[in-house]
């Protein structure tokens, strides 16, 4: 089971931004447009997954195309894959997988935290507004953090 992964998320043109996620052995770009609430959308996602849900998703909206992450979980494990589709609504089975990875819950929650962190030190909350055209996602973020601090404290990873 791959043990790390990476995004990054680079606020493009006003409205738009290029995301990369990468494992120990492939990666994959995506972009999303502020026309969805895809930074939201992904933070809820993860958070839902940690907090032990069986299934979550999300949806960068890339006006048509669209990249969907579907994120399963089995205990402390996670299944993450990203589908690009041709358009939003299409069903999974339409979609492509760009990429695909086996790792921790705790690896994707963390993964995730760190992006979002990143793009605040990088930007500022006003920044970020000024470029994505929506608010930082920070109650995400930090709803997000926390469930990951007491999913470490119950698994026993964190002290």
């Amino acid at each position: 089971m791959t043990s790390s992964m990476r995004i990054t998320w680079i606020l493009g043109a006003h409205g738009w931004a290029d995301c990369t996620v990468e494992g120990e052995r492939a990666g994959a770009e995506l972009t999303a447009s502020c026309i969805s609430n895809a930074p939201e959308d992904l933070l809820t996602a993860v958070a839902r997954l940690v907090a032990g849900e069986a299934e979550t998703r999300a949806q960068f909206e890339a006006e048509p195309t669209a990249y969907r992450w579907i994120f399963y979980r089995e205990g402390a494990d996670s299944w993450v894959r990203l589908l690009e589709l041709r358009d939003g609504g299409d069903h999974d089975n339409k979609g492509t997988e760009i990429w695909s990875a086996q790792l921790p819950v705790d690896a994707v929650a963390r993964a995730v935290i760190r992006c979002f962190d990143e793009v605040a030190r990088t930007h500022g909350e006003s920044g970020y507004r000024g470029k994505w055209g929506e608010h930082f996602p920070r109650t995400e973020l930090e709803a997000l953090r926390r469930l990951r601090d007491a999913y470490r404290r119950v698994d026993g990873t964190q002290p």
